[in-house]
């Protein structure tokens, strides 16, 4: 039985000149990030590579219209290989651009057509939270399905990946706050997943242990904190990465992607909205399975007692962003039954790596109490 797989080479560089040193850019890669990027980082460079800057063809997470239009412009480009640098939503669409002969991108994530592989990738995380640039995963906005969809497979993995903390250092602290929750879900459905094994343990303990260590640093010290620390929650964000690329994720992604596919709620904020109702119920129908080693993690880290895990760390995380009623996204109640039947409907590929089975009562009630 498989254990752990890990394709992608890992580099890691204090500033981003050491990568382009290292990498050698060139005139035959296609480099996808931000203007805000771009600007204090490799404006002054005068790399020669082809730059398509990301916002100019969409806001917000990826969406297939999105996507379609800058791969649109990518026929217009001779290269070979594909630097990502940004957040998830750079990342999720940089995957899908190393496939052949690729016209639409709802079709890939469909899978109604062969999925081969053409141009290298390289992947350069510049937040702290999607551990994707160690994934076979991509994830987008499907606007006719009216949620979110995600494609896993081993053709659209990074080849390599690049850690680079000084690209984190302008990073609003929302932003940080959000991605850096988002990878410590990460670390905790990987933990409980069925698929979990002592390997994809090992990444998700470690993970789980900076993210917390440092977020109760930024509650004693303030947001600046974060700074001095950014090297371990890019690494914390990576190990938790591998943990879920391996292992998987569940329920509080499933129940995510509708909000966030009709409300236009980022990723790590959809997440967080579900993330400790969704372990609560899992404690309760299954107390004493692997919940019960992730509890005791949990204990000693937060310092309190088991019983009180679940309630410590939602109050930590209310420090760094309070968590919202779903009715402030512009949820109704129409959309409880609708969200539900959604989940069951497009995330059985999540549902699977569920600690226990939810059933759609199970999670119409936490849509409900969540409202």
């Amino acid at each position: 039985m498989q254990q752990l797989k890990l394709k992608t080479c890992i580099h890691q560089f204090d500033k981003f000149v050491e990568f382009v040193e290292e990498f050698h850019l060139n005139e035959n890669d296609l480099v996808l990030t931000n203007q805000f990027l771009f600007d204090p980082f490799m404006k002054s460079l005068n790399l020669p590579c082809h730059f398509i800057m990301q916002e100019q063809y969409g806001v917000g997470e990826p969406s297939d219209e999105m996507m379609n239009k800058i791969l649109n412009e990518t026929k217009k480009i001779s290269f070979d290989r594909i630097i990502a640098i940004g957040g998830g939503t750079i990342i999720d669409i940089s995957k899908l651009f190393v496939l052949k002969n690729l016209e639409n991108v709802t079709d890939a994530f469909e899978q109604s057509i062969p999925l081969e592989k053409e141009k290298s990738l390289v992947i350069i995380p510049t937040t702290c939270g999607t551990g994707s640039e160690v994934t076979n995963i991509s994830i987008a906005e499907i606007k006719s399905k009216k949620t979110k969809m995600g494609l896993a497979n081993d053709v659209i993995l990074a080849d390599d990946a690049v850690l680079i903390p000084e690209l984190l250092s302008t990073l609003p602290f929302h932003f940080y706050a959000t991605s850096a929750i988002d990878a410590l879900i990460h670390a905790t459905e990987a933990m409980v997943s069925p698929k979990a094994n002592p390997y994809t343990d090992m990444y998700s303990k470690e993970a789980i242990r900076i993210i917390i260590d440092i977020f109760q640093g930024i509650v004693k010290n303030g947001e600046v904190y974060r700074l001095e620390r950014l090297s371990e929650i890019l690494m914390a964000s990576n190990y938790a990465g591998i943990a879920f690329g391996n292992a998987g994720v569940g329920a509080v992604h499933a129940l995510s992607y509708p909000l966030g596919g009709t409300y236009h709620v980022p990723h790590g904020e959809a997440n967080f909205q579900f993330f400790t109702s969704v372990f609560a119920l899992y404690q309760k129908k299954a107390p004493l399975g692997k919940i019960a080693k992730l509890n005791e993690l949990l204990s000693l880290c937060l310092k309190v007692e088991v019983s009180k895990v679940y309630d410590t760390l939602e109050e930590l995380l209310n420090h760094l962003i309070p968590r919202k009623p779903l009715k402030e996204y512009g949820m109704t109640i129409e959309n409880i039954q609708g969200f539900t039947y959604n989940v069951i409907e497009t995330q059985q590929r999540l549902l699977a790596n569920n600690y226990v089975e939810l059933s759609n009562q199970e999670i119409e009630e936490i849509y409900r109490e969540l409202y």
